[in-house]
């Protein structure tokens, strides 16, 4: 594969070539089968045999190719019905020649993908892949390389022995040598349909035989291989990775590497390239197979789970620490609070009770930025058009931008409805906008504009989200950027590039969280020195535009009179320290109380106590019973006249829109609220 040398090398016979492309062919995993017009065997390779588990007998030159479908149906490999209709079927969809890609469920649960090619004058080309363990992939052409040098070593007496019978088999019968011509130009058909780059280069690194795959990628002519420089068509930097593998096959050794490569149609791809080495009878390497697959959507596929799964996990931690620090604050919140309210502690308010329950407030703050990330916020979404949400979040960046800094706002001219929590999106952009602010220095310029985005099925998958038409909110500065590691991170929990004490870390995985409980995904782009792009693609809601943003806010029952509120309230919380805080809460507004820890308790309470005028539960608890299933039962009962369900984050399943749901920690002014919009 270097430079040429001055020198010229007869190129192999072309049996010798027919040869080392059947057994290079042998060695893909895709079953292949070519037949001519009649439907009778012209080339195949071991993979289809295997893949249908068919005797090798079966396949020969001219061998017909309904035996094949006919065993297959005997087998029960089309599904239940008669084998001979199902031949019959079949066999004449194969004669009309036409083109077709499907995919079939065997028998044994796998799934086959059957593409058939027409080879214009020539018949039908069809490739059978098992695509059941697709994701597997990787790991299986490792296993496979593996294996692949001792099969290799295994068949070169073979395939010498085979050369010197074909080479003198050429010299005695010129119409031998017609035929091989004719094979060759068949073979060549299928390499060049394969999906992959496959050549051949012999000891001194001259190219013999390449595919149409190189002339796709790289723009080179197959039919003169001798030109053909890998230093040329690849580039000097990335030759100079890859020659050191190079070296190694040309001295034995079959060995797989992957790197980036410029092509000609489709930019820059990941390719993952093997070498095979052949061998004389003398164990001198005579040349190499190379075989190489664009593994760019594989790799991408893998990155995006790898960060999905990483989210995840930081979702289910920092979720559950939310809930039970969320329960830790509330007791703390509350028994300050009521402190504070105490006659005889007001000089100490001031100047130790005050700056405790701002600390708690601050806690809290803090809890509900983590559970913005693990999706646990509550959120009170409703219709709104995001070009109305952009002008009344800018008003107020306005007031909290420098004026050194040029900020521009492009609304798009069609309203865009969306379905979010407005208050949400407004704490989003905030945070996007202050970085940036921070980005820039104060002296930049800031963009936020608003668009209608089409995303296609490859940019949408890139973001997990379904093809189609989104509104697309992005935020754009000038400023310093951000290199790709600290990308990676940038939606952390308490990641932060900032100096301590200047940021929790908290504002973009807030923002992550959000955009992921709204059903929506967001993009990042940037470079250091270059500035930053942050999209996020909300899903369009499928209503009138001028209902957008009009929606009226739910009535509220109005507040529970004085005498009114005095009743047996139930009380439902696993926690002890925060059922003795909320018991007296009850016990301060006017109710008695009986409590339950659980839900089972909570259910045998309300079929044996008569008067409950008030159910307050927890939402997540111990047990088989949460609080769902609580306020289910007694509603089915129809006995309690107000329900309240309080919880520290949003529960998985739906509540009903007439139950109020309370955010732990809250206040008394938050249950009070909360008391008067249950319905009675």
């Amino acid at each position: 594969m270097d430079d040429p040398v001055q020198s010229h090398h007869p190129l192999p016979e072309a049996s010798s070539r027919c040869d080392a492309l059947q057994a290079a062919l042998d060695r893909i995993d895709q079953g292949i089968v070519l037949v001519d017009k009649d439907l009778r065997l012209v080339v195949w390779n071991q993979s289809f045999l295997r893949l249908f588990d068919f005797p090798p007998e079966m396949a020969y030159p001219g061998a017909p190719f309904e035996s094949f479908i006919h065993c297959n149906a005997l087998r029960g490999e089309y599904g239940p019905g008669d084998p001979e209709a199902q031949t019959a079927e079949l066999v004449a969809v194969a004669r009309s020649l036409e083109e077709y890609d499907l995919e079939r469920t065997r028998p044994n649960g796998s799934v086959l993908s059957v593409r058939g090619l027409a080879v214009p004058g020539r018949g039908l080309i069809t490739f059978y892949s098992d695509v059941t363990e697709s994701r597997h992939r990787e790991a299986l052409i490792r296993e496979q390389n593996a294996l692949l040098e001792a099969r290799v070593a295994e068949r070169t007496t073979e395939l010498l022995q085979t050369n010197a019978h074909l080479r003198q088999a050429l010299e005695r019968n010129e119409a031998i040598a017609l035929s091989l011509v004719r094979s060759e130009g068949r073979m060549r058909l299928i390499t060049d349909s394969i999906p992959a780059l496959l050549a051949y280069f012999g000891h001194d690194r001259h190219y013999h035989y390449v595919n149409r795959g190189y002339r796709d990628w790289f723009g080179v002519d197959p039919s003169r291989p001798e030109t053909i420089k890998a230093r040329a068509f690849l580039g000097e930097d990335t030759y100079s990775r890859i020659r050191p593998y190079v070296m190694q096959a040309v001295k034995g050794a079959a060995v797989s590497f992957e790197y980036e490569v410029q092509t000609v149609h489709r930019g820059q791809r990941i390719a993952r390239t093997s070498l095979i080495p052949e061998t004389s009878p003398e164990g001198e390497v005579v040349g190499c197979f190379e075989l190489t697959f664009d593994v760019t959507d594989e790799r991408l596929a893998h990155d995006r789970m790898a960060q999905a799964q990483k989210m995840e996990a930081l979702g289910l931690l920092t979720g559950g620490l939310a809930h039970d620090f969320n329960n830790i604050l509330a007791v703390v919140q509350g028994n300050l609070t009521a402190l504070a309210e105490i006659p005889a502690l007001q000089p100490y308010r001031n100047d130790y009770l005050k700056p405790a329950l701002d600390a708690a407030l601050r806690g809290s703050d803090l809890i509900r930025g983590l559970l913005s990330f693990a999706r646990k916020h509550p959120l009170s979404s409703r219709v709104e058009d995001l070009n109305l949400c952009l002008a009344s979040t800018a008003t107020l960046l306005r007031g909290v931008l420098p004026d050194s800094l040029s900020f521009v706002t492009e609304p798009w001219p069609q309203p865009l409805v969306v379905r979010l929590d407005p208050n949400q999106l407004q704490d989003a952009l905030l945070n996007l906008a202050l970085n940036a602010r921070d980005a820039t220095g104060g002296k930049g310029r800031i963009t936020i504009r608003c668009r209608l985005a089409t995303l296609e099925a490859a940019a949408a998958a890139k973001l997990g989200l379904a093809a189609g038409q989104y509104a697309q909110l992005s935020v754009e500065d000038d400023g310093c950027g951000m290199d790709q590691q600290t990308m990676d991170r940038i939606f952390e929990p308490f990641f932060s590039t900032k100096a301590p004490g200047q940021g929790s870390g908290m504002g973009m995985a807030m923002v992550y969280g959000f955009v992921q409980q709204s059903a929506g995904a967001i993009e990042l782009r940037s470079q250091v020195e270059q500035g930053t792009t942050v999209s996020i693609f909300f899903p369009l809601h499928e209503v009138e535009a001028a209902s957008a943003g009009l929606a009226n806010e739910p009535e509220l029952a109005t507040e529970i009179p004085s005498e009114g509120r005095r009743g047996l309230a139930l009380l439902v919380e696993d926690d002890p320290g925060l059922r003795q805080l909320l018991r007296r809460e009850l016990l301060d507004i006017g109710f008695s109380v009986i409590e339950a820890e659980n839900g089972a308790e909570a259910i045998d309470l309300i079929d044996h106590t008569r008067g409950i005028e008030l159910l307050l539960s927890d939402v997540v608890m111990p047990g088989a019973i949460d609080g769902l299933g609580v306020v289910a039962h007694a509603r089915a009962q129809g006995s309690i006249p107000r329900i309240v369900l309080m919880s520290a984050f949003v529960p998985n399943r739906a509540v009903a829109a007439e139950v109020p749901l309370l955010q732990k920690p809250f206040s008394r002014a938050e249950l009070l609220h909360a008391l008067s919009g249950a319905r009675p």
